[in-house]
């Protein structure tokens, strides 16, 4: 589908994220999309595959499409007349291989109608074979090489297993712990109630994409070693679509345990490629289920989501009889067992909201406008935490633990950042005086170079202390804000922007220091409209949790 994308946009949301991968993670391979961007197709634009990918963040991997996305250039788009105009439209652009029968079929006769000659074919063979020889894929035995040997056995090591659910357990969000409802206590949780389509399904745990479990446990069957009696119900008939909610056996159940934990959310039946939800609400009859199981139960319900994107639970949320919400995604073969020791306080949780979870009512903005910036003339919100204004029902970087932390920004983090060295840069690099460059209200990161940039990092220092009981392990975010739009000053400025993260494990009563190296061109710049980076003059404000620090920008 076509997308219309701005530079503001393009420079700092959609492009950032495959220049880091390029830059910092030295990425061997990139894949063009289906969709079309401002009117091209990705395969075929050679602004994205040549200009920038390969001679501005100098990309030295091999580029191949997505599965028939070239044939679609033709077939679908009508935006190449003939099928041997879309393959030379794509190695012209910069691919390399496609995944599919497209350049098998017609790159030979797109020679012969002299839409393409053959060096961009020795280009193509040069960046697929330079990968494979990077690899040692042509030095002898596969099996003498430094993975050659890896079988089940290394990939089901007691160490692979023990990270498994070291990754499944951190990465697990309490959004909600009304009167410390968790953990449970074990000395009095003789019987327990686990109902729900997702609590008896170990397949739901692995997601998407998933590989072979080395053994992998249900969340109800995980809960069967803390408690005297484990009572299961699934709730719904047809798994989560829930389309009739047995809410009188689930009830019945709930009313015979002390604690009742309900496993709802989604399955790759809502969420996985080429299924796309249409709301943000639990499927079927599961919202029903849920209230009524918390109505009748004796104590106060855990709700327990197994998905992947965001639900809006604000009924939930609001609602007294659900004392805590956990939002497990899809956690692995080690789920069930990360989410058992949750409930029943053998880990504390200290995972992190991804992304904003929306209300439901943000389904009526257009999939296709990718615009980031909200547009308050036309009602149009904005996307992702960075630019929404609207309601949200939890926020990016939300996530509650079961202990305390206090913050406070130190003496040593400094409150005023002098640029002065970088304006004569700006100003030797657009032929300028100095005098000139400092009367501009920015500096472009492009003229200052990257040299000069990693000169001017300084960082930001915090103290974190466990005021709690218990030892906890979380990441502390900092974020950077800009000071409010003035007139003359750079629209579309981020809300916020995460400058970085330090994972912290505790003690209770513990303290320790946590450092943030900022770089100004980094986390201090903007984009202008035109899609350049630039640094403004004037204030950010440092921001981690509900402590904020002031820095004042000066050249």
């Amino acid at each position: 589908m076509p997308n219309q994308v701005t530079n503001q946009d393009l420079a700092d949301t959609y492009q950032p994220p495959f220049e880091k991968c390029i830059k910092d993670g030295r990425a061997s391979g990139i894949m063009c999309a289906y969709n079309r961007v401002n009117g091209v197709p990705n395969c075929a634009n050679r602004d994205l595959l040549t200009n920038t990918s390969r001679k501005l963040w100098g990309f030295r991997g091999y580029i191949t499409s997505d599965c028939d996305a070239v044939s679609l250039i033709h077939d679908s788009y009508h935006y190449a007349q003939l099928p041997e105009d879309a393959v030379a439209d794509v190695l012209n652009a910069g691919m390399d291989i496609d995944c599919g029968t497209y350049l098998q079929r017609y790159t030979k006769s797109a020679i012969e109608q002299k839409k393409l000659s053959e060096s961009q074919i020795d280009r193509a063979l040069h960046n697929l074979f330079a990968v494979r020889m990077r690899l040692g894929l042509f030095n002898g035995d596969p099996k003498g090489h430094r993975f050659g040997k890896i079988g089940p056995h290394q990939v089901c090591s007691d160490e692979h297993q023990k990270l498994a659910l070291e990754a499944a357990t951190n990465g697990i969000v309490l959004l909600k712990n009304s009167k410390n409802l968790l953990p449970f206590d074990k000395s009095r949780t003789h019987s327990l109630a686990v109902i729900g389509p997702n609590a008896n399904y170990a397949y739901v745990l692995l997601g998407n994409y998933e590989g072979s479990p080395c053994k992998s446990v249900e969340i109800y069957h995980a809960l069967q070693g803390y408690a005297g009696e484990v009572l299961y119900h699934s709730g719904c008939n047809d798994g989560v679509k829930c389309t009739y909610a047995d809410v009188a056996g689930a009830v019945d159940v709930a009313k015979k345990a002390d604690r009742v934990v309900l496993v709802m959310g989604l399955d790759n039946g809502q969420e996985k490629e080429d299924e796309d939800r249409v709301d943000l609400v639990l499927p079927g009859q599961q919202e029903m289920l849920v209230s009524a199981v918390a109505e009748a139960s004796n104590e106060p319900v855990v709700l327990v989501l197994v998905c992947g994107g965001p639900i809006d639970v604000g009924f939930a949320k609001d609602d007294e009889k659900i004392g805590a919400i956990i939002w497990a995604g899809y956690p692995g073969e080690a789920g069930g067992d990360a989410i058992a020791q949750i409930l029943l306080g053998e880990h504390n949780p200290g995972g992190k909201l991804p992304m904003n979870w929306y209300p439901k009512e943000f389904v009526s903005v257009p999939m296709t406008d990718m615009r980031m910036r909200a547009d308050q003339a036309t009602g149009y919100p904005g996307r992702t935490y960075r630019f929404y204004k609207g309601k949200t029902v939890f926020d990016f970087g939300y996530g509650l633990s079961y202990t305390n932390y206090s913050y406070k920004f130190l003496a040593t983090t400094p409150n005023t950042i002098n640029l002065n060295r970088l304006t004569s840069r700006n100003s030797q690099a657009t032929g300028g005086d100095d005098k000139s460059s400092r009367s501009l209200d920015y500096l472009s990161v492009s003229k200052i170079g990257e040299d000069a940039c990693e000169s001017m990092k300084f960082s930001a220092r915090l103290g974190v202390e466990n005021t709690g009981n218990m030892y906890g392990k979380h990441p502390v975010l900092l974020f950077v804000a800009h000071e409010a739009e003035t007139e003359g000053s750079i629209g579309g400025r981020p809300e916020r922007q995460l400058a970085g993260f330090e994972s912290v494990s505790l003690n209770a009563g513990e303290r320790m220091e946590v450092e943030f190296v900022l770089n100004p061109c980094l986390h201090l710049a903007t984009a202008n409209e035109d899609g350049e980076m630039v640094i403004e003059r004037g204030y950010r404000r440092l921001m981690v949790e509900d402590k904020v620090y002031a820095v004042k920008v000066v050249f």
